[in-house]
C-alpha cells in the first residue's frame, strides 16, 4: 500500500540553500583524496562539505552518523537540517541539498522530477528502521497482548474499557482493570502516525475504515504533539494508550502485537525482519530499494509496527567530490559500525547483514557523471 503524505512547503529553506552543494551544484570541497568510499581509513583524505535535509525520525542517527564520519574523516563538515520528510525530499528535488532523508519513498511524480534533477538514476536506500511501541499506562500491568483488529478498535474508540471481553480473551492471565481507555495520538502531522496507521489499514480491515495519512483520521481522543508529547500524555494518566517510537517508551507498559499465532514483542531484530519478508517497489531503478512493507505479515517472530525512513542520493553527481563524499558517508551508514551508532544513539534497528549486501552495490555506484 502506498502511503499518502502531506507535501511540506519548503521553497525558502530551498532558496537560502542555494549555495549549498547538491547533485548538480559547483564544487565546494576541493580536491579530495584517494580513498575512495572508505570513510573509517587512517590518514583519510577526504575533505570539503556535505549537506543534507529531511526526516526528523533520524535526527538522532544522523548526528551519531556525522559525528562517527568526521572524526574519521577530520577535513569534511555534514550537515543535516532535520526540516522533515516533505521538505527534505523537495530540497532534494530542487538541487538544494546533495542527500535527503525520507520517512516514505518517493512517489512516481516525486522520483520522476528527482530523475531529472540527478540527470539518471536515483538511489533510495532503507537506512532507518525503527520499531513504534503501543504504549499504555495500567496500574500492575507491564505487557498485553493484542490483536491487530483489537488495536484497530481501541483507537478508532469502539472498545472503550480495558476490561473488554476483547482485550480479556488474549489476557487470560492479567486482571484487567474497569477503568475507561483514552486513547492518545498525535496532534501533529508525522512519519509515526503514518506508519502506525498503515499498519491499522492492511492488518485490520473493516475495524479500520480510514485512509492512509499522517493526520490522525479519528477525532475524540486526547491529542499530543510530537512522540514526547505523546509519551507525557500516557505517562500523566491512566488507563491511557498511545503510540510512539519504541526508544521513547520508557517505563510505559508495552504490547506484543498478534502476528500470525503467536505475540511478538518488539525488538530490533524483530522490526528489522520485517523487510526481510516485504517486497521492492515494482518498475523502479536498478539501485532504488523502496519497500512496501508487509505489515500483514504471518511469519514468526517479526514486529510489523515499524519506521523505515530512507537515504535519498544521486547515482551520480556532476560535481565529483560531491559524488566522493556522498558515496563514502552513505556507505559509513549502512555499515555495521554505522548501524550500530545509530542504535545506541537513536534506539533504531540495525539493518541486517543480507539486506546490506544487497544494497551496499547501490551505494557503491553512487559517482561523478560520466
Amino acid at each position: 500500500m502506498r502511503n499518502m503524505r502531506a507535501k511540506t512547503a519548503a521553497i525558502a529553506v530551498v532558496s537560502a540553500l542555494a549555495l549549498v552543494t547538491a547533485c548538480s551544484s559547483e564544487n565546494e570541497s576541493g580536491d579530495t583524496g584517494g580513498n575512495g568510499g572508505d570513510a573509517t581509513a587512517e590518514g583519510s583524505d577526504l575533505s570539503g562539505t556535505l549537506a543534507g535535509a529531511g526526516a526528523t525520525s533520524q535526527d538522532a542517527a544522523q548526528q551519531a552518523w556525522m559525528a562517527g564520519f568526521q572524526s574519521a574523516n577530520p577535513d569534511v563538515t555534514i550537515s543535516y537540517d532535520p526540516t522533515g520528510s516533505g521538505g527534505g525530499r523537495e530540497q532534494f528535488i530542487a538541487g538544494g541539498v546533495a542527500f535527503a532523508g525520507s520517512d516514505a519513498y518517493l512517489d512516481d511524480e516525486e522520483l520522476t522530477a528527482a530523475t531529472e534533477q540527478c540527470g539518471g538514476d536515483v538511489v533510495e536506500l532503507p537506512i532507518y528502521v525503527s520499531p513504534i511501541a503501543v504504549v499504555f499506562n495500567l496500574p500492575g500491568v507491564e505487557s498485553l497482548n493484542l490483536s491487530p483488529n483489537t488495536i484497530a478498535q481501541i483507537f478508532n474508540q469502539q472498545i472503550t474499557n480495558w476490561n473488554d471481553e476483547a482485550i480479556a480473551a488474549d489476557n487470560p492471565d492479567v486482571e484487567l482493570p474497569d477503568l475507561a481507555i483514552t486513547p492518545v495520538n498525535r496532534s501533529d502531522e508525522s512519519g509515526t502516525t503514518e506508519n502506525f496507521v498503515d499498519y491499522l489499514s492492511q492488518t485490520a480491515g473493516e475495524d479500520w475504515p480510514h485512509e492512509v495519512s499522517g493526520d490522525w483520521p479519528v477525532s475524540g481522543g486526547e491529542a499530543a504533539q510530537g512522540t514526547s508529547g505523546v509519551v507525557a500524555a500516557v505517562s500523566g494518566g491512566e488507563g491511557t494508550i498511545g503510540y510512539a517510537d519504541a526508544s521513547q517508551a520508557g517505563d510505559l507498559g508495552t504490547v506484543n502485537v498478534g502476528v500470525g499465532e503467536e505475540f511478538v514483542s518488539y525488538s530490533p531484530e524483530a522490526a528489522a525482519a520485517v523487510l526481510e519478508v516485504s517486497q521492492r517497489v515494482e518498475g523502479r531503478g536498478e539501485h532504488d530499494f523502496a519497500f512496501d512493507l508487509a505489515r500483514d505479515t504471518t511469519e514468526a517472530g517479526t514486529y510489523p509496527i515499524v519506521l523505515v525512513s530512507y537515504g535519498l542520493a544521486c547515482g551520480s553527481y556532476d560535481d565529483a567530490a560531491q559524488g566522493e563524499l556522498t558515496r563514502a558517508y552513505l556507505s559509513y551508514i549502512v555499515s555495521e559500525e554505522g548501524q550500530a551508532a545509530a542504535a545506541e544513539a537513536a534506539g533504531s534497528a540495525p539493518i541486517s547483514d543480507a539486506l546490506r549486501q544487497q544494497i551496499q552495490p547501490a551505494v557503491d555506484a553512487i559517482g561523478a557523471a560520466g
